[in-house]
């Protein structure tokens, strides 16, 4: 069963995704403070942890810094810190998600099963994929359609390779950014981002079902499942 480490001081909240979890059929373990977590996270074997920035003894940022130099371990930021500044330091601290209090209780759910589910198949060698009728070679930077080569720009291949790496993930526009710039350093705005999208569609879409499905309010998701042969 796997395992989610819950740090968050207010006791109700904390109960209630327990409770949640449970339901769905983790084990979650409660935390309330940042020392209790970082004992708790030093020494367990844990999946998840899902962590508040604000804690009365402490800032989350820090202890998701000191967790990262130890552990691979995701971590969901949970949080009423919604300023833009919040969400990418969260991120640079090296969070998998970040969501804004208040939450729909079932998106989180489908969230944490997305992340759970991306970070089962982290350990894949990425040379070559296939998701779909797409074949994504990473050694020669070539993606074949149903055995026919295909015309993309760098972007749209960095974009297509974030996507098959993280199958069925609810993925936001922030996320994607964050992502796109890191590779290079270079900067990529929304509205790049939009057109990249768009002429990815265009070039990978088929008969066979959607690839990338546009989730209102929150981002889009690879809808295919990813493997390697």
């Amino acid at each position: 069963m796997e395992e989610i480490l819950i740090i968050e001081d207010d006791e109700l909240l904390n109960d209630g995704l327990c409770f949640h979890l449970q339901k769905n059929g983790y084990k979650p373990v409660p935390a309330y403070n940042a020392s209790q977590a970082y004992d708790l996270a030093s020494g367990r074997n844990w999946s998840l942890f899902i962590l508040d920035i604000n804690l009365p003894d402490g800032n989350g940022i820090a202890l998701a810094i000191e967790i990262r130099k130890k552990s691979k371990t995701p971590i969901i930021f949970l949080t009423a810190r919604d300023l833009d500044e919040d969400i990418i330091q969260g991120f640079n601290a090296g969070a998998d998600d970040y969501i804004t209090k208040p939450f729909n209780i079932k998106i989180l759910m489908q969230r944490i099963q997305a992340i759970l589910r991306r970070c089962g198949q982290q350990d894949i060698e990425t040379s070559t994929l296939f998701s779909g009728n797409l074949e994504i070679n990473f050694e020669t930077i070539a993606v074949k359609k149903n055995n026919v080569l295909l015309s993309l720009t760098p972007t749209e291949f960095k974009l297509l390779a974030i996507f098959c790496k993280n199958p069925g993930q609810i993925l936001t526009r922030q996320v994607l950014l964050e992502k796109l710039w890191d590779i290079e350093g270079n900067f990529v705005d929304e509205h790049t981002l939009t057109i990249n999208i768009s002429r990815l569609r265009k070039k990978i879409e088929d008969n066979s079902g959607t690839y990338i499905k546009t989730v209102y309010g929150m981002g889009y998701q690879w809808m295919k499942k990813t493997t390697q042969k």
